[in-house]
Parts: C-alpha cells; sequence; structure tokens
C-alpha cells in the first residue's frame, strides 16, 4: 500500500487520525480497500465536529456538572501509612478546577530508573527520599529555666537506621545556633545561651523552631510508600517537592508527577500544567465509575491555562478576565463591578452569551450568530 493513497486526505483530516490509520490499516490492503476506510474516517470526523456557534461552554458545564452531582465526598487512606490520605471525588474536582495553590493532600508518584524500578534497594531509596527533621531523630527536648539551656535527647537507635552521628545533626543545627554554646554529652546536645539577659520566651521559641531543622531527605515529603504498579516499582509520597525529587539521580524525570497543578506549572510550564489539569480531572471522573467525554475537560483546561498561567475557575480567576462588565457582575458581587465599570467608564460590547441574555437580546450563538443583511428598496 503506497502513501499516496492518503496524500488526497491529509487537507481533510488531522495528521495524527492519518498517521493512526497508516499504522493500522495491513500493508497488503488493497487501494479501493484504503480508500473507503478513509471516507468513512472523513464522515465520522467532520460529524465530530462541533457547529460553528455551538455553545460548548454550557455543553461542557451541563456534562461535568451532572455526574459531578453523583460523586462521592470521601477521601482515600492508604492502608498501613499514617497520615497518607489523597482526597478524590467531587472535593478533588473542586480543588483543581478553583485553581487552588494549597491543596489538602499534595502527593507524588515517583518514577525510578533501573535496577531500582525492580525492586533493588527500594525501601532504602524511599527512606532516603522522605524528609527527616530533628524532631524525627530526637527522643525529647528539655528547657532548663535555671541556666537557660536546651537539651536535645537523640534517639540511638533511629540514628542509627538513618546513618546519622551527633556531628551531622550539629551540622543540620548550625544556622540556629548561633546564640548558643553547644556540646555534646553522650546522647544529648545541650546548647547553654550566651547572652546573660536571655528569655525563657525566646528560648521557648528557638526550641520550637529547632524541630523542624532539615536533616535530611526531599524537603517537604512527609510520607513514602513503595508500591508495584504493573511488573514495577514506584514509590507514592505525602507532600510534594517536584523540583528537588526530578534532581535526584535514580528517578525517572520523564514519568514522575505530583497532583499540585501549580507546582507543575512551575516546573515544567503551562503546557504541563494544562496536561495535569486534564489528567487529574479525567482520573477522578474514571475513579467514581463515571464517564464524561475528555474535549469536555479539555475546554475548561484551555480556559484555564489561556493567559499563561494556571487561573481558577473563580471570581478571582477566569471570571475577572472577561471583557464584559455584565457578565463579570453575574457571577458575584454585582455592585462592586458595575460602580468599578461606571468610576472608568468601561464599554459593555456585548459579545458574548451572558450579556445578551440579561438585556433580552438574541444570544450570538447557534441561529443566532449570523446576522441577515438585506437592501431595502
Amino acid at each position: 500500500m503506497s502513501d499516496d493513497a492518503f496524500t488526497d486526505y491529509e487537507d481533510k483530516l488531522p495528521k495524527k487520525v492519518l498517521q493512526e490509520l497508516k499504522e493500522n490499516i495491513p500493508a497488503k490492503a488493497a487501494r479501493s480497500k484504503v480508500k473507503e476506510i478513509l471516507d468513512k474516517t472523513v464522515q465520522e470526523y467532520k460529524e465530530s465536529l462541533a457547529d460553528p456557534g455551538e455553545c460548548v461552554g454550557n455543553v461542557s458545564a451541563e456534562s461535568i456538572g451532572e455526574p459531578g452531582t453523583q460523586m462521592t465526598l470521601n477521601t482515600f487512606h492508604f492502608a498501613g501509612v499514617a497520615e497518607m490520605n489523597v482526597t478524590v471525588g467531587l472535593p478533588r474536582i473542586i480543588e483543581i478546577l478553583d485553581g487552588r495553590k494549597d491543596i489538602k493532600t499534595p502527593s507524588m508518584e515517583i518514577y525510578l530508573k533501573k535496577p531500582y524500578s525492580q525492586g533493588k534497594d527500594i525501601k532504602e531509596l524511599a527512606y532516603a527520599i522522605k524528609e527527616t527533621t530533628l524532631d524525627d531523630v530526637a527522643l525529647e527536648f528539655q528547657i532548663n529555666i535555671v541556666d537557660l539551656s536546651i537539651t536535645i535527647k537523640l534517639d540511638r537507635e533511629l540514628m542509627r537506621k538513618s546513618g546519622f552521628t551527633a556531628a551531622t545533626i550539629l551540622n543540620g543545627l548550625k544556622r540556629h545556633t548561633k546564640s548558643y554554646n553547644v556540646k555534646v554529652d553522650g546522647d544529648d546536645i545541650v546548647l547553654k545561651s550566651r547572652s546573660k539577659e536571655g528569655s525563657l520566651n525566646a528560648l521557648y521559641k528557638d526550641k520550637e523552631k529547632m524541630k523542624d531543622v532539615h536533616l535530611k531527605g526531599v524537603k517537604g515529603v512527609k510520607q513514602v510508600l513503595p508500591v508495584k504498579r504493573g511488573d514495577e516499582y514506584i514509590i507514592v509520597t505525602a507532600g510534594s517537592n517536584l523540583f528537588d525529587t526530578l534532581n535526584l539521580e535514580e528517578v525517572d524525570p520523564t514519568r514522575t508527577t505530583t497532583n499540585s497543578i501549580h507546582e507543575v506549572a512551575e516546573v515544567l510550564g503551562i503546557e504541563a500544567a494544562r496536561q495535569a489539569v486534564i489528567n487529574e480531572v479525567f482520573g477522578v471522573i474514571e475513579n467514581q465509575g463515571l464517564n464524561v467525554d475528555i474535549r469536555h475537560i479539555m475546554l475548561v483546561a484551555d480556559t484555564m491555562c489561556t493567559t499563561g498561567g494556571v487561573k481558577g475557575i473563580t471570581r478571582y480567576g477566569v471570571v475577572s478576565e472577561k471583557s464584559s462588565v455584565l457578565a463579570r457582575a453575574s457571577f458575584e458581587t454585582p455592585i462592586k463591578h458595575v460602580i468599578g465599570a461606571a468610576l472608568v467608564g468601561e464599554v459593555d460590547y456585548l459579545t458574548s452569551v451572558v450579556e445578551n441574555v440579561m438585556i433580552n437580546q438574541p444570544v450570538p450563538v447557534g441561529t443566532g450568530l449570523p446576522n441577515l443583511v438585506t437592501k431595502v428598496k
């Protein structure tokens, strides 16, 4: 089968569709059969296109909103690991579409290079990725009021497992111990205030700060869980730090993902964020056993990312970008919008649906799109 059978259809079908047909039609197929397949594909392609002036936004809103009413409101809990939850269902959809920066349960799926993806040293690697703070390796923090000192009792067993020594811990503490004299006393680290007028209040604040001192691992990764997916191992985390994770040499940077859309946008750019919105929303809908055409989700993702940053579908996000005053006022806080527009003398050209409905005119969609121009004698 020669490629010239496809050349006549290059302007009728998208490149991707043609490419898939080329790959799937057997090489020995007769030219007449190929033409028949191509003609049918063109017909189906034309039927699947949206008509000019069709209200795609409304159709998408209905198509996503209706199954949304049937969604559950729960969080999924990973068995056997404390603090490992993933928000699913309607709360997760709302979180994505609102474009929230601080999400309830940030998590990553870390794919690994061989041999780690086959399970080699997977537990040790997961443990090395998990963030370890001073609070994790300390048994207790004591304050001595008399000589204004802090005593940190260390957990030797945990230190041995994590490969820490008192010296490495002191190294991590360096930034916080400038106003203290430090000495190691067996399993304890004793910090004594240098200033004579030190207050108990300041001492307590310093003690609380020291608990969060980062000793090793990826900052922000609170929990790790090696999981087998198909025939390879991946690491699922609670907490997310995509930038630092991608810099680890054991990690496969081409497949590792996070569920934080804003983090994807910062590290990988807006196109990746758009794809992340599609994947996340589609994943939630599929997980709930519902069925929504992916093109509806793509339309929402395009709307959210069209300005070059991720904007939620809220009055501060996408709605604030609308050029029409009436459309902005119809969403929330109408008086604020109307007064603001009146003060600067804004003009509304009534180019969209909402504002025309408000003043009882035909809307510029469907049959309201073309205008009839006639010559009058």
